[in-house]
């Protein structure tokens, strides 16, 4: 038998925090379980677990549990970077796929309203996103991830001539979607410090930053004032990634650096900031994200790296 301090203890890590503070009365335990988002076969069997715990403590004969469906609240990671061309796009999708396969509930959104690439990358570019009380409800990506972009709203090619109060509202648009239990949102931001940016940092306040850059110096310069601007608007920094980190010849196999390398993780150090890990530049990288496909979907090096960035991720929430 067991106390019931020791079973408050315990009931808090087999439920991951979703079960409130036990109460004893009269030989009957009561507590409320927060069940949103579980399937019916996880929901029954934490509840199970939980009455099993219970009667272990001593006075108590009976269990009693109020299930409730409370949505945690939404989560957002911005993956910015301070200059184009570093493969953020890429890391983006690929960092929500691994964050999926690890057990989150994970959505992503293509901010980068005039040059959108999400919609390619997550094989979601003939799906139309319908609406709800005035809400977009999300398209479904890779692997069932919920997902946005301007890339599902407006036709192939099109060129957007917004000007910034239209470009904000757009970006409001995205966020502001019927996410359901989405409780990670991960957030594909356009290069530079603009209005979009500005937008995301004052009205929609992202739980954390993931700065991409490779490893030449003047993609650290910009990704320095990417960095920044985070930190000025106070928005916690996760990490850096150093992506395009010395490519491997598929003839003979020799490594070389057409960018550099370290240089990522030194300026990490420098600013006091994780570095989350090497991306290398690979050709099965593009032709899959290319296609459609994630390398994170699959198995293998190029999965793992990104499964070991995302557990970082994931790890800095915890």
């Amino acid at each position: 038998m067991t106390d019931l301090a020791d079973f408050a203890a315990r009931l808090t890590a087999l439920t991951d925090g979703r079960a409130s503070t036990p109460r004893v009365k009269e030989g009957v335990m009561t507590l409320a379980l927060d069940v949103g988002g579980l399937s019916p076969e996880k929901r029954d069997g934490l509840a199970a677990a939980i009455r099993e715990g219970g009667l272990t403590v001593v006075g108590v004969s009976d269990v009693r549990i109020a299930m409730t469906a409370e949505r945690r609240p939404l989560r957002i990671i911005a993956v910015a970077s301070g200059k184009g061309g570093v493969g953020k796009s890429t890391l983006s999708a690929n960092l929500a796929v691994a964050l999926h396969r690890l057990g989150h509930r994970v959505g992503l959104v293509d901010a980068d309203i005039y040059g959108p690439s999400q919609a390619r990358l997550m094989g979601s570019e003939d799906q139309k996103p319908q609406a709800r009380e005035k809400k977009l409800i999300p398209v479904t990506g890779t692997l069932g991830i919920p997902m946005l972009s301007m890339a599902h709203l407006v036709e192939p090619g099109k060129a957007l001539a917004w000007r910034g109060p239209m470009v904000g509202n757009a970006l409001s648009q995205l966020i502001d979607a019927d996410w359901g239990e989405t409780e990670l949102l991960v957030v594909d931001m356009p290069p530079g410090t603009g209005d979009i940016q500005l937008t995301m940092v004052q009205k929609h306040k992202p739980a954390g930053a993931v700065i991409v850059s490779t490893p030449q110096d003047l993609a650290l310069i910009d990704a320095t004032r990417a960095v920044s601007l985070f930190n000025q608007a106070g928005v916690p920094l996760i990490g850096l990634v150093e992506n395009m980190a010395g490519y491997a010849c598929p003839h003979c196999g020799e490594v070389s650096d057409p960018f550099g390398v370290g240089g990522a993780e030194a300026v990490a150090g420098e600013m006091t900031m994780p570095f989350l890990g090497r991306v290398p530049l690979a050709i099965d990288i593009r032709r899959r994200s290319d296609a459609g496909d994630p390398p994170a979907a699959g198995e293998g090096e190029h999965a793992d790296i990104f499964r070991a960035i995302a557990q970082k991720v994931a790890d800095w929430f915890a």
